[in-house]
């Protein structure tokens, strides 16, 4: 908390640093700064932003203590959102500072989004009224707010003639706010027939949602049986009490797909949240979600850490997934935190899966989770035709890693101008680097795992610690140029192999 001390007034301040506490910063006269605030404070040479933190500060004599620079006008962090940076940081034994990081990794976003010049139609009438004038107001007669070029482009004249129009007092120029990333999804657009077991799994969800507590649902179903649409319904329920969801991604790949169904059921499409977003919508999307304004979420892993204003429900899809496991600097499963979330937000938690993890399985066995079943197919869906390779019978060629069967598979796909996936759960190029010389692997100096290569960059990378370094030419240890080997396959190698078979096919890794 903020005290008033007989020398200054401070204030304990989180920064997005290794930091194992918050630092005391003065508050000067005239700055008022509550638990939450995002602040800019100096730290060593730098200006950096922080958040207000919770807890007690000693009394410090002003000479001590470096001031708060500015508070950002944005809302503060909520103490759900604090207690829930603290509980990481506890639980993974990382700096709360490190944790906080991922909170504040949209900068620009701290200042409020300008407002927009625009114009808006008086009740004067035109000297004269030519051809392009009469379009321009034909365009504007609904009474809305336009820009300039906006409406120059929608009437197909020339700005000029926007101008002119001003310049008579046809056209006020007015502020516009900042548009939505999205527009509000309607739970009601287009509700959806569901089968009997779906129902019953969607009243289970509706009911979690109007208790208004926290709860956790394992929704396990068959591929196909339309968990989707299940869910698709707690986040109608959700959006009705005028409450925010996020939904969970385990790929940015998936994202796509989603977005179009949720468009079908919602008539709008959710804010995205991922690293492929440009940084600027990441900022505006950051934005709004703190200031309530987009009401569904649907994101990677790091969404969790987005500043919701009323979050009342998460959905974590393919539950069970790996990419949900975040192993840089903080290590955490994304799937667990977002429990942890509802738990301390208060409100209910959905994790789907055709392929429940044992974690949830077990959880749900003992009472801690409910659990939804949803055992047929949705609309009498067809199963894709699976088919096992026998390695054994069908080996790739020397020194490749896909087989004779698939490769003609893959052929027969593309003579059908179709496309073609192939996973690897391999990051890189060859998971291990060794000498033929000596024998060499190329192990993490920081900790006992091997080295990854990823060619494209040229590095050696550690999957498990972050650590990295270039690849070298020469063997470190018997200093043999050249005779350095890629051992195993991973997506980068893969790939290579592909284009090789394939060279006029269009590959992306």
């Amino acid at each position: 908390m903020i005290e008033d001390s007989p020398f200054v007034a401070a204030a304990p301040v989180l920064v997005p640093m290794p930091a194992e506490r918050p630092y005391t910063y003065a508050v000067p006269p005239g700055m008022r700064v509550v638990p939450g605030s995002i602040v800019r404070v100096p730290l060593g040479p730098r200006q950096v932003a922080g958040i207000v933190w919770d807890g007690a500060v000693e009394t410090v004599n002003a000479k001590k203590l470096r001031p708060i620079e500015e508070v950002f006008d944005c809302p503060p962090i909520d103490r759900a959102m604090r207690r829930f940076v603290d509980w990481i940081a506890h639980y993974t034994l990382s700096a709360p500072g490190m944790v906080a990081r991922m909170l504040l990794r949209a900068p620009e976003a701290f200042d409020p989004e300008p407002w927009i010049e625009g114009l808006q139609r008086t009740l004067a009438e035109p000297d004269r009224l030519t051809d392009a004038r009469r379009r321009v107001l034909e365009t504007a007669e609904g009474g809305l707010a336009w820009t300039r070029s906006g409406l120059a482009h929608a009437a197909g004249v020339s700005s000029t003639v926007i101008d002119g129009l001003r310049a008579q007092g046809v056209f006020e120029t007015v502020m516009i706010p900042p548009r939505p990333v999205v527009a509000a999804p309607d739970p009601s657009h287009a509700m959806p027939k569901l089968m009997p077991d779906q129902e019953a799994a969607a009243d289970r969800l509706r009911s979690a949602i109007a208790a208004d507590a926290f709860n956790v649902t394992l929704l396990d179903g068959v591929t196909g049986s339309g968990k989707t649409e299940v869910y698709f319904e707690a986040v109608a329920a959700a959006l009705d009490k005028v409450r925010q969801v996020l939904i969970l991604l385990p790929e940015i790949a998936l994202t796509h797909a989603f977005l179009e169904r949720f468009q079908d059921r919602f008539g709008a499409k959710p804010a995205e949240w991922h690293s492929d977003l440009p940084p600027r919508m990441r900022e505006r999307v950051w934005r709004q979600v703190a200031e309530g304004g987009v009401r569904v979420v649907a994101g990677a892993r790091s969404a969790l850490f987005l500043p919701f204003k009323e979050l009342g429900l998460i959905v974590v899809d393919e539950e069970h997934d790996p990419a949900y496991k975040q192993e840089d600097r903080v290590f955490y499963n994304a799937r667990d935190m977002a429990v942890v979330r509802g738990h301390i937000g208060g409100f209910p938690v959905v994790l789907a899966s055709a392929t429940p993890s044992v974690e949830s399985r077990v959880n749900a066995s003992q009472g801690r989770y409910d659990r939804a079943v949803l055992s047929s197919r949705f609309a009498e869906a067809a199963l894709p035709d699976l088919k096992s390779i026998d390695m054994r019978r069908s080996p790739p060629a020397r020194g490749g890693f896909l087989s004779p069967v698939l490769l003609e598979q893959m052929q027969r796909t593309l003579e059908r101008k179709e496309q073609s996936l192939l996973f690897l759960n391999r990051r890189g190029y060859a998971p291990l680097t060794l000498c033929r010389v000596c024998g060499h692997r190329f192990g993490c100096p920081v900790c006992s795992a091997w080295l990854v290569e990823h060619r494209f960059r040229g590095q050696l990378v550690c999957h498990h610690c972050g650590h990295n370094e270039r690849r070298p030419e020469a063997c470190p240890e018997c200093g043999t140029l050249d005779h350095l080997v890629a051992c195993g396959p991973g997506v980068e190698r893969i790939a290579e192999e592909v284009v090789a078979h394939f060279p006029d096919a269009r590959t992306i890794v």
